[in-house]
Protein backbone atom coordinates (compact mmCIF):
# COMPACT_ATOMS: atom_id res chain seq x y z
CA UNK A 1 0.00 0.00 0.00
CA UNK A 2 1.38 3.46 -0.96
CA UNK A 3 2.60 5.97 1.74
CA UNK A 4 1.08 9.84 1.83
CA UNK A 5 3.40 11.85 0.17
CA UNK A 6 4.07 13.78 3.41
CA UNK A 7 4.14 13.49 6.75
CA UNK A 8 0.98 16.14 7.64
CA UNK A 9 -1.71 14.00 9.60
CA UNK A 10 -2.04 13.17 13.34
CA UNK A 11 -4.07 10.59 15.03
CA UNK A 12 -6.57 11.35 17.54
CA UNK A 13 -4.51 8.94 19.89
CA UNK A 14 -1.04 11.01 19.29
CA UNK A 15 -2.98 14.06 19.99
CA UNK A 16 -4.84 13.26 22.91
CA UNK A 17 -1.22 11.94 24.35
CA UNK A 18 0.31 15.41 23.70
CA UNK A 19 -2.24 18.24 24.89
CA UNK A 20 0.17 19.22 27.65
CA UNK A 21 2.94 19.60 25.24
CA UNK A 22 3.83 23.96 25.06
CA UNK A 23 5.74 23.35 21.90
CA UNK A 24 2.46 22.58 20.39
CA UNK A 25 -0.63 24.95 19.62
CA UNK A 26 -4.21 23.39 18.97
CA UNK A 27 -6.19 25.39 16.95
CA UNK A 28 -10.22 24.66 15.58
CA UNK A 29 -11.57 26.13 12.51
CA UNK A 30 -15.25 25.55 12.01
CA UNK A 31 -18.04 26.22 9.63
CA UNK A 32 -20.22 26.68 12.54
CA UNK A 33 -18.00 29.00 14.57
CA UNK A 34 -20.50 28.67 17.77
CA UNK A 35 -19.37 24.58 18.12
CA UNK A 36 -16.07 26.08 19.96
CA UNK A 37 -17.72 27.57 22.82
CA UNK A 38 -20.03 24.40 23.49
CA UNK A 39 -16.97 21.67 23.45
CA UNK A 40 -13.54 21.58 22.06
CA UNK A 41 -10.06 19.86 22.40
CA UNK A 42 -8.45 21.29 25.78
CA UNK A 43 -6.49 23.85 24.93
CA UNK A 44 -7.74 24.35 21.45
CA UNK A 45 -7.63 28.09 20.31
CA UNK A 46 -10.77 28.98 18.46
CA UNK A 47 -10.80 31.04 15.20
CA UNK A 48 -13.85 32.17 13.47
CA UNK A 49 -13.64 32.24 9.66
CA UNK A 50 -15.61 34.60 8.97
CA UNK A 51 -14.24 37.48 12.23
CA UNK A 52 -11.23 36.61 12.39
CA UNK A 53 -9.88 35.40 9.44
CA UNK A 54 -11.33 37.12 6.44
CA UNK A 55 -10.67 40.87 5.73
CA UNK A 56 -13.99 42.28 6.83
CA UNK A 57 -14.11 45.02 3.91
CA UNK A 58 -12.96 43.44 0.87
CA UNK A 59 -13.65 40.05 -0.50
CA UNK A 60 -9.96 38.88 0.51
CA UNK A 61 -8.47 37.39 3.52
CA UNK A 62 -6.20 39.19 5.91
CA UNK A 63 -2.73 40.57 5.10
CA UNK A 64 0.57 39.25 6.15
CA UNK A 65 0.94 42.10 9.03
CA UNK A 66 -2.59 40.90 10.23
CA UNK A 67 -2.37 37.64 10.01
CA UNK A 68 1.05 37.59 12.10
CA UNK A 69 -0.76 39.59 14.42
CA UNK A 70 -3.38 37.76 14.86
CA UNK A 71 -1.71 34.39 15.79
CA UNK A 72 0.94 36.11 17.92
CA UNK A 73 -2.14 37.74 19.77
CA UNK A 74 -3.06 34.00 20.68
CA UNK A 75 0.14 33.24 21.43
CA UNK A 76 1.47 31.13 18.54
CA UNK A 77 4.97 31.76 17.56
CA UNK A 78 6.75 30.71 14.24
CA UNK A 79 8.34 27.95 16.42
CA UNK A 80 4.89 26.32 17.39
CA UNK A 81 4.16 23.09 15.89
CA UNK A 82 0.26 24.06 14.56
CA UNK A 83 -2.52 21.21 14.99
CA UNK A 84 -5.67 22.02 13.18
CA UNK A 85 -9.25 20.37 13.08
CA UNK A 86 -12.69 21.62 12.69
CA UNK A 87 -16.19 20.51 11.85
CA UNK A 88 -17.55 19.71 8.75
CA UNK A 89 -15.00 16.70 7.80
CA UNK A 90 -11.94 19.68 8.66
CA UNK A 91 -13.39 22.20 5.54
CA UNK A 92 -11.81 25.22 7.24
CA UNK A 93 -9.05 23.39 8.91
CA UNK A 94 -7.37 22.58 5.74
CA UNK A 95 -8.27 26.03 4.49
CA UNK A 96 -6.13 27.38 7.46
CA UNK A 97 -3.78 24.73 6.75
CA UNK A 98 -3.10 26.29 3.10
CA UNK A 99 -3.56 29.88 4.25
CA UNK A 100 -0.41 29.01 7.02
CA UNK A 101 1.00 27.40 3.90
CA UNK A 102 0.62 30.59 1.58
CA UNK A 103 2.29 32.81 4.17
CA UNK A 104 5.36 30.66 5.12
CA UNK A 105 4.38 28.76 8.02
CA UNK A 106 5.55 24.97 7.08
CA UNK A 107 5.18 23.81 10.69
CA UNK A 108 1.47 22.88 10.41
CA UNK A 109 -0.37 19.50 10.39
CA UNK A 110 -4.38 18.77 10.09
CA UNK A 111 -5.95 16.38 12.67
CA UNK A 112 -7.06 12.95 10.65
CA UNK A 113 -10.75 13.33 11.19
CA UNK A 114 -12.68 16.06 12.33
CA UNK A 115 -13.81 17.48 15.40
CA UNK A 116 -16.87 14.85 14.90
CA UNK A 117 -14.74 12.19 15.08
CA UNK A 118 -12.72 13.05 18.26
CA UNK A 119 -16.23 13.63 19.98
CA UNK A 120 -17.61 10.48 18.71
CA UNK A 121 -14.42 8.23 20.27
CA UNK A 122 -15.01 9.84 23.27
CA UNK A 123 -11.86 11.78 23.45
CA UNK A 124 -11.32 14.68 26.29
CA UNK A 125 -13.40 18.02 25.52
CA UNK A 126 -13.50 21.19 27.77
CA UNK A 127 -15.32 24.43 27.60
CA UNK A 128 -12.22 26.34 29.14
CA UNK A 129 -10.47 29.21 26.49
CA UNK A 130 -6.70 28.72 27.05
CA UNK A 131 -4.94 31.76 27.49
CA UNK A 132 -1.09 32.08 25.87
CA UNK A 133 1.29 34.77 26.74
CA UNK A 134 1.54 36.69 23.51
CA UNK A 135 4.28 35.61 20.81
CA UNK A 136 5.68 36.79 17.74
CA UNK A 137 4.44 35.29 14.66
CA UNK A 138 5.83 36.79 11.21
CA UNK A 139 4.23 35.69 7.91
CA UNK A 140 5.68 35.62 4.96
CA UNK A 141 5.08 37.17 1.50
CA UNK A 142 2.19 35.60 0.18
CA UNK A 143 3.08 32.50 -1.97
CA UNK A 144 1.78 32.77 -5.27
CA UNK A 145 2.69 29.36 -6.45
CA UNK A 146 -0.14 27.99 -4.20
CA UNK A 147 -2.82 30.42 -4.75
CA UNK A 148 -4.69 30.85 -8.31
CA UNK A 149 -6.07 34.54 -8.82
CA UNK A 150 -9.16 35.26 -11.51
CA UNK A 151 -6.84 35.97 -14.38
CA UNK A 152 -4.59 32.97 -14.33
CA UNK A 153 -7.61 30.77 -14.34
CA UNK A 154 -8.99 32.85 -17.51
CA UNK A 155 -5.62 31.89 -18.96
CA UNK A 156 -6.00 28.15 -17.79
CA UNK A 157 -8.91 27.55 -20.57
CA UNK A 158 -5.90 27.93 -22.94
CA UNK A 159 -2.45 26.76 -21.47
CA UNK A 160 -3.74 23.05 -20.99
CA UNK A 161 -4.00 23.90 -16.95
CA UNK A 162 -6.18 21.04 -15.07
CA UNK A 163 -9.25 22.57 -13.08
CA UNK A 164 -11.08 20.79 -10.36
CA UNK A 165 -14.26 21.77 -9.46
CA UNK A 166 -14.92 20.17 -6.08
CA UNK A 167 -18.75 21.32 -5.48
CA UNK A 168 -21.42 18.53 -5.72
CA UNK A 169 -22.34 17.76 -8.66
CA UNK A 170 -25.93 19.67 -8.31
CA UNK A 171 -23.48 22.89 -8.21
CA UNK A 172 -21.35 21.98 -11.20
CA UNK A 173 -24.24 21.07 -13.78
CA UNK A 174 -25.61 24.65 -12.78
CA UNK A 175 -28.89 22.76 -11.28
CA UNK A 176 -28.80 24.69 -8.42
CA UNK A 177 -26.83 28.12 -7.79
CA UNK A 178 -26.70 28.68 -3.88
CA UNK A 179 -27.09 25.79 -1.62
CA UNK A 180 -29.74 26.49 1.07
CA UNK A 181 -28.42 28.58 3.71
CA UNK A 182 -25.49 29.79 1.72
CA UNK A 183 -26.86 32.75 -0.38
CA UNK A 184 -24.83 34.98 0.88
CA UNK A 185 -22.07 33.26 -0.62
CA UNK A 186 -24.01 33.07 -4.04
CA UNK A 187 -23.12 33.84 -7.74
CA UNK A 188 -25.58 35.13 -10.96
CA UNK A 189 -25.18 32.34 -12.66
CA UNK A 190 -24.39 28.70 -12.68
CA UNK A 191 -22.77 26.10 -13.69
CA UNK A 192 -18.52 25.34 -13.95
CA UNK A 193 -15.38 26.54 -15.73
CA UNK A 194 -15.11 25.24 -18.90
CA UNK A 195 -12.92 21.83 -19.00
CA UNK A 196 -13.28 21.35 -15.39
CA UNK A 197 -13.19 17.78 -13.88
CA UNK A 198 -15.97 17.29 -11.54
CA UNK A 199 -14.42 15.50 -8.36
CA UNK A 200 -16.46 16.43 -4.99
CA UNK A 201 -14.44 17.30 -2.38
CA UNK A 202 -15.90 14.63 -0.44
CA UNK A 203 -15.25 11.60 -1.54
CA UNK A 204 -11.73 12.01 -0.58
CA UNK A 205 -12.62 10.41 2.98
CA UNK A 206 -14.24 7.89 4.71
CA UNK A 207 -17.79 7.89 6.70
CA UNK A 208 -15.68 8.99 9.81
CA UNK A 209 -13.98 11.75 8.10
CA UNK A 210 -10.68 10.23 7.53
CA UNK A 211 -8.80 10.88 4.75
CA UNK A 212 -8.69 7.82 2.57
CA UNK A 213 -5.84 5.97 1.52
CA UNK A 214 -2.97 6.74 -0.89
CA UNK A 215 -3.92 4.16 -3.29
CA UNK A 216 -7.67 5.07 -3.31
CA UNK A 217 -7.12 9.26 -3.51
CA UNK A 218 -4.61 8.14 -6.31
CA UNK A 219 -7.50 6.23 -8.52
CA UNK A 220 -10.06 8.64 -7.81
CA UNK A 221 -8.35 11.40 -8.96
CA UNK A 222 -6.12 9.75 -11.43
CA UNK A 223 -8.95 8.12 -13.04
CA UNK A 224 -10.83 11.66 -13.48
CA UNK A 225 -7.32 12.17 -15.76
CA UNK A 226 -6.43 14.93 -12.80
CA UNK A 227 -2.91 13.63 -12.16
CA UNK A 228 -1.40 13.92 -15.66
CA UNK A 229 1.79 15.87 -14.50
CA UNK A 230 -0.27 19.59 -15.75
CA UNK A 231 -0.35 22.08 -13.23
CA UNK A 232 -3.55 21.90 -11.15
CA UNK A 233 -5.90 24.63 -10.18
CA UNK A 234 -8.82 23.72 -7.77
CA UNK A 235 -12.19 25.90 -7.33
CA UNK A 236 -15.45 25.71 -4.93
CA UNK A 237 -17.62 28.02 -3.53
CA UNK A 238 -15.44 30.36 -1.59
CA UNK A 239 -12.39 28.29 -1.33
CA UNK A 240 -12.73 26.07 1.49
CA UNK A 241 -13.45 22.81 0.27
CA UNK A 242 -10.88 23.44 -2.98
CA UNK A 243 -8.31 23.82 -0.02
CA UNK A 244 -9.59 20.69 1.25
CA UNK A 245 -8.72 19.09 -2.26
CA UNK A 246 -5.42 21.43 -2.66
CA UNK A 247 -4.37 19.56 0.41
CA UNK A 248 -5.10 15.97 -0.84
CA UNK A 249 -3.61 16.84 -4.61
CA UNK A 250 -0.57 18.68 -2.69
CA UNK A 251 0.10 17.17 0.54
CA UNK A 252 -1.16 13.64 0.47
CA UNK A 253 -0.10 12.59 -3.14
CA UNK A 254 2.66 15.20 -3.50
CA UNK A 255 1.56 16.32 -7.06
CA UNK A 256 3.90 19.91 -6.66
CA UNK A 257 1.96 22.07 -8.96
CA UNK A 258 -1.65 22.54 -7.32
CA UNK A 259 -3.49 26.00 -6.57
CA UNK A 260 -6.19 26.67 -4.62
CA UNK A 261 -8.61 29.56 -6.38
CA UNK A 262 -9.74 30.93 -3.06
CA UNK A 263 -11.90 33.53 -5.18
CA UNK A 264 -13.78 30.06 -6.79
CA UNK A 265 -17.36 30.53 -7.86
CA UNK A 266 -18.60 33.36 -6.17
CA UNK A 267 -15.98 35.49 -8.16
CA UNK A 268 -15.86 33.46 -11.49
CA UNK A 269 -20.34 33.01 -11.18
CA UNK A 270 -20.37 37.15 -11.01
CA UNK A 271 -17.93 37.83 -13.52
CA UNK A 272 -18.67 39.71 -16.59
CA UNK A 273 -17.72 38.02 -20.07
CA UNK A 274 -16.18 34.83 -18.89
CA UNK A 275 -16.86 31.01 -20.35
CA UNK A 276 -19.82 28.81 -18.13
CA UNK A 277 -20.56 25.64 -19.00
CA UNK A 278 -23.56 23.71 -17.79
CA UNK A 279 -24.52 20.34 -17.31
Amino acid sequence: MAEYAKDVLVEPEWLEQHLEDDDIRIVEVDENPALYAEAHIPGAIGFDWQKDLQDQVKRDFLGPEDFGKLFGEHGISNDKLIILYGDRNNWFAAYTYWYLKYYGHDNVKLLNGPRERWIAEDRPTTTDVPSHPAASFTAQPGDSSIRAKRDEVLAALDNGKKLVDVRSPAEFSGELISPAGYEQEGAQRGGHIPGAASVPWAQSVAENGTFRSADELQALYGGRGVLSGDPIIAYCRIGERSAHTWFVLHELLGQDDVKNYDGSWTEWGNLVDVPIEKG
